[in-house]
């Protein structure tokens, strides 16, 4: 649909709020295709194209917002779609106890694309099953498979985005997400091993040697045979050199959501009214970012239509911000963040992460490897969970055991647990390295809003104490 249309129908939406008592309005727009691809024991078990396509209007009265949306694309259903959400905002008005206001800020006139030089969307389907089976025969060269499976999805689509001001911006959303799992019988377990990539950029990613499918599915291979013979993880507190994957869930699910500036003015994380405070070692940086030149999700504007930029969470231990929409921004008394996100026009934003990593440091790999001597290194992650208070348990999907300062056995069973600040505080190593990743099968998850696309990643972490469960 022509974005000169649908430009219109949000000023429409905004002209019509406004005109019917609304003291703000901002109106947004997503035309989104996803595809996924599920090649399971070498048969296509699904095959897929969606288009999530509509129209949302947030409206505000007296500080208290409103929302609805619509998947119809008329200016009769703009009409009734910014009526009902000013009726929202109304029935509404005396309940809400945290009112939002908005400063003025200038007028933002702003499209956006990232670069791709091969677009998925040119690529036929074939193409992409056999990059599928092409990383699956390769993991099945490395190991005898009970269960192979190879997935395959890309999202890419328009974002439009008006509000009072008069704003109007424009973006192109992409990501494109390759991976190969094989399952393999040892004698006494199920052994599993897995390899992923998903970045926002196209086709041109699986030219990169690290990143092509059979060195995908290579990679898959190798680690399910190395969980065949893995001994189990030592058990209780260990020295530990976390890898990119766990590094970059921890920042997110542990300590990103606590600077969730929601969270914060609330009364419900644990580093609410903490600013200035040395709350980990000098060695911990934490960042969430829109646009980072390490990769991971392309997210230039939020879907208040704020630039995301670079939002330092902590600085060398000590915690200097959170994670702001522009009602909690304001609320503060400092700047918007850009961290106001929805996972699909059916839903208001709320405060979101974009890219969150630790900061990379001066270490190279083999002097942190070095500098753990004896412990465990956790390579990858395959999920667990974190709570609001800081503490949180994640497995371990790939990890070995380090001795005397070099990489050994393979270990399996391996799970980090404890709280995220003390976990920070231990931090006493940072490599000169960094991987990020986004995710099409998974990402963020909150109030109700899953998956949203977010980047994580990082450097690896060398960190003196962590309790380990294991044999």
């Amino acid at each position: 649909m022509e974005k000169e249309y649908i430009f219109d129908l949000l000023h429409k939406a905004t002209e019509f709020g406004n005109k019917n008592g609304a003291d703000f309005v901002e109106a947004r727009y997503d035309d989104l295709t996803l595809t996924t691809i599920n090649y399971t024991n070498e048969q296509v078990k699904e095959s897929s194209t969606k288009q999530r396509r509509g129209l949302g209007v947030m409206i505000y009265v007296n500080g208290s917002p409103g929302y609805s949306f619509t998947p119809d694309i008329s200016v009769d259903a703009v009409k009734n779609t910014t009526l009902r959400a000013l009726g929202i905002a109304r029935a509404t008005d005396s309940l809400n106890k945290m009112k939002i206001s908005y400063d003025d800020r200038p007028i933002i006139k702003d499209k956006v694309k990232p670069v791709i030089k091969t677009h998925p969307k040119t690529v036929e389907f074939d193409e992409k099953l056999d990059m599928l089976k092409r990383g699956v025969s390769a993991a099945k060269e490395k190991i005898e498979t009970q269960s192979t499976v190879g997935l395959w999805g890309e999202l890419w689509g328009d974002k439009l985005f008006v509000n009072s001001e008069g704003s109007e911006i424009y973006w192109t959303p992409n990501l494109v997400d390759f991976r190969i799992t094989a399952i393999a019988m040892s004698e006494t377990t199920q052994a599993r091993g897995g390899d992923a990539i998903g970045q926002s950029i196209g086709m041109e990613l699986f030219e990169d040697e690290r990143y092509q499918p059979e060195t995908i599915g290579e990679n898959a291979g190798t680690w399910c045979k190395e969980q065949t013979v893995a001994v189990a993880a030592p058990a209780g507190k260990q020295r530990a050199l976390v890898g990119p994957r766990m590094g970059g869930v921890l920042a997110h699910e542990s300590f990103g959501h606590l600077s969730e500036s929601d969270f914060v003015v609330t009364g419900m994380s644990p580093i609410g009214d903490r600013l200035g405070e040395q709350l980990g070692s000098v060695q911990a940086t934490i960042i969430d970012e829109g646009i980072s030149p390490h990769g991971g999700f392309f997210l230039p504007y939020d879907d208040q239509g704020t630039k995301t930029g670079k939002t330092t969470l902590m600085e060398n231990g000590t915690l200097i911000g959170y994670l702001h929409d522009r009602g909690t921004a304001n609320k503060m008394n400092t700047a918007t963040t850009g961290n106001s996100r929805a996972i699909t026009f059916m839903f208001p934003p709320i405060p979101r992460m974009k890219n969150t990593y630790f900061k990379p440091g001066e270490l190279t790999f083999e002097e942190a490897v070095e500098q753990v001597g004896d412990g465990i290194y956790t390579a990858g992650t395959s999920g667990g969970q974190a709570d609001m208070d800081g503490t949180f348990l994640f497995k371990c999907s790939r990890g070995y055991l380090i001795e005397n300062g070099e990489i050994t056995k393979p270990i399996r069973d391996a799970a980090l647990s404890g709280q995220i600040l003390d976990f920070i505080q231990q931090i006493s190593g940072v490599t000169n390295t960094m991987e990020m990743f986004t995710s099409y099968f998974g990402g963020c998850g909150k109030g109700g809003q899953y998956p949203l696309p977010v980047g994580l990643g990082g450097p690896d972490l060398v960190v003196n104490e962590v309790l380990v469960g294991g044999e």
